[in-house]
């Protein structure tokens, strides 16, 4: 299997199968800027450039979502949203041919799949958001292409995680870890009818993972920042991400069906909280491996 760019844990000196992307990745590595702050933009860079890798089925999503929503014929026989569908069933079954994803990274995104849709089907049942169009490939009224919204975030933290080499110093017993993220889970249902806990589960966050930080190489040297900010950093991206899918029209919140506008920053917690979920989700392929 040849490695993937930007894998990082493989040894430096290892042959690297003669794919594009690999001589591309191999050409970034040994390139030896000025020491100095041009050595640090240019890592700088190459993060970027590797943290793009690991959001290739998002980005590929996001782009179907703003194209089909400016140039997909409105009377077209295959119904947008199953357009959608299909192009995503695609997208991932090019990634497994191609490996670009290893078949354990496929399973957690499956998994993602059923976690995501079973949330929307409850979501959209309550009316926290709906699908304004029609769609053939669907469950109630639920669009199969939703699934893969969240499967795009599995996806992003299961090639990250590979890319960057992640390793955790001060994590906490799994034990709690697991409890919590149910807790989280079942919160995004059960508030509807009893009290919100989102408060009391955010405190528990900071609490338990307050020492925790994620160790990652991009190019030569660790690095490492808190966890919990690292979270917060994704789902922070994540809330960008859903601005522009309600742009598109792919999905809309209740405020938004007389025009569009930033969704809420309150959405921003939430999808912290899921962050974590979908954290915890990837760790059960990858592991927790505790820095030394």
């Amino acid at each position: 299997m040849a490695p993937e760019f930007g894998s990082g844990p493989e040894p430096r000196g290892k042959a690297l199968a003669g794919t594009r992307l690999a001589a591309i990745r191999a050409r970034m590595e040994r390139f030896e800027p000025r020491p100095g702050p041009m050595a640090w933009l240019y890592e700088f860079v190459l993060f970027g450039i590797k943290q793009a890798w690991a959001c290739l089925f998002g980005g590929l999503m996001l782009a179907l979502l703003l194209a089909t929503h400016l140039w997909y014929p409105p009377q077209a026989a295959l119904a947008r949203y199953d357009a959608l569908t299909l192009a995503a069933v695609a997208i991932q079954c090019g990634m497994l041919a191609l490996r670009l994803e290893t078949l354990d990274e496929a399973k957690v995104i499956l998994a993602f799949h059923v976690v995501g849709t079973v949330m929307e089907l409850f979501k959209t049942a309550v009316g926290s958001w709906h699908y304004p169009e029609r769609a053939m490939l669907r469950i109630g009224g639920v669009p199969l292409f939703s699934g893969f919204m969240y499967a795009a975030v599995g996806s992003y933290i299961a090639r990250v995680w590979r890319i960057l080499d992640f390793r955790f110093s001060g994590f906490p017993p799994l034990g709690w870890a697991w409890i919590l993220a149910v807790a989280i889970y079942v919160n995004f249902f059960a508030h509807h009818w009893i009290v919100d806990l989102r408060l009391v589960l955010f405190a528990a966050l900071g609490l338990i993972f307050a020492r925790t930080r994620i160790h990652f190489t991009v190019w030569r040297v660790e690095r490492w920042m808190p966890l919990l900010l690292g979270w917060l950093l994704v789902a922070l991206f994540i809330w960008f991400a859903e601005n522009l899918g309600t742009f598109s029209r792919a999905w809309l919140y209740p405020d938004q069906r007389e025009g569009w506008h930033l969704v809420s920053w309150t959405k921003l917690g939430a999808w912290y909280l899921l962050m974590y979920i979908s954290f915890m989700l990837v760790s059960a392929v990858h592991g927790i491996r505790r820095e030394s």
